[in-house]
C-alpha cells in the first residue's frame, strides 16, 4: 500500500505535500464560509461565482498550461507555482485580519488563485512518474489522494474551530505558511535520481498534438466525459456542506467543518484501497461513479445531521474510488512525451467545468432548497455512469476484453493492461 514512500524523492514530496494540503483545506473552508455567512447573507450562489472564478483558468488556459507542463523542467515550474500560490495566501490573509476585505477582492484572489494552479496542476501530475518511475505511478497516485484527503480530515475542522473561537483570517495566513513546506521539498529533492520524461514540446504548434491525441483514444474521450459531469456537477461540496449546515441544520463554522472531514473519511480510504492494486480497474472507475449517485442521493435527503455526515464518508469513498483511479488510468496510458498536455486537458475537463457547474448548483439551492442542490450533483452522475457502462459493454462486445479480464488501452506501442 504505502511502497513508492520507499523512494526518498517520492517520501520527501509525500510530507511537505501533506503539510501544504492541510493549510490548503483550511482556506476553502474559510473561503467558503467567509463568503456565505460573512460577506453575503447565505448566499450560495455567491459560492458558486467564487468557486467558477477559482476552477475557470484551468479551462481557458488548458492550451498553454499543458504545453509548459512539457517543455520544461516540472519541479523548476512547481517552484515558481508553489511560490506564487504562498504569496497570494499571505495577501489574501492580510486584507481578511485587516478587515478590508469585500466580496469583489475575494472574487479578485480566487481568480488569481485559479490561475497559478491552473499552471501548477498538470506539472503537479505528471512530476509524479518523474519520481517514482512507470510501474508506481498508480500507488503513488492514489498515496497522492491519500495524502490530499487526509488533510482533509485536520484542515475544515481546524479552520472551522478557528473560525468560531478567534476569525476568518488567521486562517489564511496559516495557509501561506504551509507552502514553505512544499518549497523546501522541492529543493530537497535529489535531482540526480528523477526519472525526467522525454521533452514532447517545443512551440506552440505542439499544442494541438494533445487535442489530437485524446480525440484518437476512445478509452480516454470516455473518462474524460465521466470526470467532466463529476467535476461539473458532482464536486461543488463546499456549496453542499456550507448551505446545508447553516439552512437545513441551522449550524455553526464549527459543524462545517467536522462535516467537512467527514467526508474526508471516507475519500482516505478510498484513496488507501485504491493503493494497494497494481493497476487501476475499469469496475472501479465506472461503478465507483454510480455509487457516488447513489451516495448523493442519501446525503440529500438525510433526516439528521448525523445521517447526513455518514452519507458525505460514502460520497468521499466513492468519488474516490473513481478519481484516483480515473487518473492513474490516465497517466499509464499516456505516452510519456504527450502526458504534460493529456494531464492539463484532464484538469481542464475535471476542474474547469466548476465555472459552469457551481452558479447553477448555488442557483439551485438558493431557490428550491440544498437538498436539491445536492440532487443536481446525483442525478447527472447517474447520467455519467450510463455513458461509462454502454461504453464498456460495447468494448466488450467488440472484443477488446482479453481473457485473463484486462482491457488493453492506447496504441499498441504504448498500451497498458488496466485490471477489469
Amino acid at each position: 500500500m504505502f511502497r513508492s514512500l520507499r523512494i526518498f524523492n517520492y517520501r520527501t514530496w509525500f510530507v511537505g505535500a501533506l503539510i501544504s494540503n492541510v493549510g490548503a483545506w483550511m482556506q476553502g473552508t474559510a473561503l467558503s464560509w467567509t463568503v456565505l455567512t460573512v460577506l453575503t447573507m447565505n448566499d450560495a450562489t455567491a459560492v458558486g461565482i467564487n468557486m467558477a472564478l477559482q476552477f475557470g483558468p484551468q479551462l481557458l488556459l488548458v492550451p498553454i498550461t499543458g504545453l509548459i507542463a512539457d517543455k520544461y523542467d516540472r519541479r523548476k515550474v512547481l517552484l515558481w507555482t508553489q511560490s506564487g500560490l504562498g504569496v497570494l495566501a499571505l495577501a489574501l490573509g492580510i486584507i481578511v485580519v485587516t478587515g478590508v476585505v469585500e466580496l469583489w477582492m475575494v472574487q479578485v484572489f480566487a481568480l488569481a488563485f485559479g490561475t497559478v494552479q491552473a499552471f501548477d496542476t498538470p506539472a503537479r501530475q505528471a512530476f509524479v512518474s518523474e519520481m517514482v518511475g512507470k510501474g508506481d505511478i498508480a500507488n503513488a497516485v492514489a498515496l497522492n489522494s491519500a495524502s490530499f484527503h487526509g488533510a482533509r480530515l485536520i484542515g475544515p475542522a481546524v479552520a472551522g474551530l478557528l473560525i468560531a473561537f478567534l476569525a476568518p483570517g488567521p486562517v489564511f495566513l496559516i495557509n501561506a505558511a504551509t507552502f514553505l513546506a512544499m518549497i523546501v521539498a522541492l529543493l530537497r529533492m535529489r535531482v540526480s535520481e528523477l526519472q525526467p520524461s522525454p521533452r514532447g514540446a517545443k512551440g506552440f504548434r505542439d499544442i494541438a498534438q494533445g487535442f489530437r491525441y485524446v480525440r484518437r483514444r476512445d478509452d480516454l474521450v470516455v473518462v474524460f466525459v465521466m470526470a467532466f459531469i463529476l467535476g461539473t456537477f458532482g464536486l461543488n461540496f463546499p456549496i453542499y456542506i456550507s448551505t446545508m449546515t447553516s439552512v437545513e441544520y441551522l449550524s455553526d463554522a464549527d459543524v462545517f467543518g467536522i462535516l467537512s472531514s467527514a467526508m474526508a473519511i471516507g475519500s482516505v480510504t478510498g484513496a488507501l484501497l485504491a493503493a494497494r492494486a497494481e493497476r487501476p480497474r475499469w469496475t472501479l472507475v465506472i461503478g465507483g461513479l454510480g455509487a457516488f449517485s447513489v451516495a448523493c442521493a442519501a446525503a440529500a435527503w438525510s433526516p439528521h445531521i448525523v445521517v447526513f455526515g455518514a452519507a458525505l464518508a460514502l460520497a468521499g469513498f466513492t468519488a474516490q474510488l473513481f478519481m484516483t483511479n480515473a487518473n492513474a488510468t490516465v497517466q499509464l496510458t499516456s505516452a510519456p512525451e504527450m502526458r504534460g498536455r493529456v494531464m492539463a486537458l484532464y484538469g481542464a475537463v475535471f476542474m474547469g467545468g466548476t465555472p459552469i457547474g457551481a452558479p447553477i448548483v448555488g442557483w439551485v439551492a438558493d431557490e428550491f432548497g440544498p437538498r436539491w442542490g445536492i440532487m443536481v450533483a446525483s442525478v447527472t452522475c447517474l447520467l455519467a455512469f450510463v455513458i461509462g457502462a454502454i461504453w464498456w459493454a460495447r468494448a466488450r462486445r467488440a472484443d477488446r476484453m482479453s481473457r485473463t479480464g484486462t482491457l488493453t488501452l492506447g496504441s499498441p506501442t504504448e498500451s497498458v493492461d488496466i485490471v477489469r
